[in-house]
């Protein structure tokens, strides 16, 4: 298996710049199971394919301004991207410099805090925040909201807002979790009155997650960590939920890879720490019906986890229809509602 056989032609101008005016006004592409024919929805009308008792699993993490500019003590600037905290005032980050900085080193934020170079980890630097501040109050005042890549402008004050889910708590992520972009108040009240319950788990999505695959053979690819918890409440939950004969949908890639963590054993168990968790075609999934997720990037290991839902074909297939119906792509973009590529619970 190569990653050239998870490739599709994407223009460029349907890569979404900003988000909608309404959250839940994006377009909805359902794939049903087998060869039935495709819905072109609004995530408004999600509660049209989803029953009473069924439970929608979020991923609650927030999303730091992790985007960070300053200067080395010979003068030259540096930009940071946090790619997670790991202690109550160091990270992990790339630093963009035009020499890289050494162990010991110092660099001034642009708003005076001062951090120090503790040393390397692979492509990531090792770095301290030198004050007592809290860091998420460093933060909302150095930083910037980390937009990916394909984005082709600077943040503005709007995506404080925009570029956050409306249910995120727990501070940690450098990339929001797209999927759940889409849900607003009005929505998840509409998914209520009918029945449907409502989870969390927290994923901290890192930086990694845009990284290219840089090998073509998918059995060779080491996947980035990223932090997650899943709790007993949640579990519970679930348990209940397949005891009453619903289904799990999980919003987002970060709630598959949350819950197929938590759930190696073969039942899904409480599990905080680390995940590394690759999911391509012929992975047998063991906890999610059904799955709410934005597009994806073409050779991405996320299009390669949707595919192993849905299948590869399907999903190709899928997207070349969206293309043809002008969907808005990635992390701004339109949403899909698959199902596995056998018939859901």
């Amino acid at each position: 298996m190569k990653k050239s056989d998870f490739n599709f032609e994407l223009p460029p101008e349907l890569i979404a710049q900003a988000p909608l005016a309404e959250r839940s006004a994006s377009r909805l592409l359902v794939v049903p199971p087998g060869d039935l024919p495709y819905g072109d929805r609004q995530v408004r009308d999600l509660p049209d394919y989803l029953h009473a008792g069924d439970l929608l699993v979020f991923n609650d993490t927030r999303v730091i301004p992790a985007r960070l500019f300053g200067s080395k003590e010979s003068g030259g600037r540096v930009e940071i991207l946090l790619e997670r905290l790991t202690g109550a005032h160091e990270v992990l980050a790339q630093v963009g410099a035009s020499k890289s900085p050494k162990p010991g080193g110092r660099i001034t934020l642009d708003e005076g805090t001062l951090l120090e170079v503790l040393g390397r980890e692979g492509e990531f630097y090792r770095l301290r925040f030198l004050t007592d501040e809290p860091m998420e109050k460093v933060l909302l005042r150095a930083g910037r909201m980390p937009l990916p890549p394909y984005i082709q402008r600077e943040a503005g004050s709007a995506d404080l807002e925009r570029y956050q889910t409306v249910f995120a708590r727990h501070a940690g992520a450098v990339a929001a979790p797209t999927a759940g972009l889409h849900f607003d108040q009005p929505l998840l009240a509409a998914l209520e009155a009918k029945g449907v319950n409502f989870g969390h788990v927290t994923l901290h999505v890192g930086a990694g997650t845009f990284q290219p695959m840089r090998v073509e053979s998918v059995h060779e690819h080491t996947m980035h960590s990223e932090w997650l918890n899943v709790g007993a409440d949640l579990c519970q939950q679930v348990a209940r939920t397949r005891a009453a004969g619903g289904r799990v949908i999980a919003v987002g890639t970060t709630v598959v890879r949350a819950l197929e963590t938590a759930s190696r054993d073969g039942a899904l168990k409480p599990y905080a720490g680390e995940t590394n968790i690759f999911i391509f075609p012929g992975y047998r999934f063991r906890s999610v019906d059904a799955l709410v997720t934005n597009f994806h990037l073409p050779e991405s290991t996320l299009l390669m986890l949707v595919s192993a839902f849905a299948g590869r074909e399907r999903i190709l297939a899928a997207y070349g229809h969206a293309v043809r119906q002008r969907y808005r792509f990635f992390s701004y973009g339109d949403a899909m509602l698959l199902f596995p590529q056998e018939a859901a619970r």
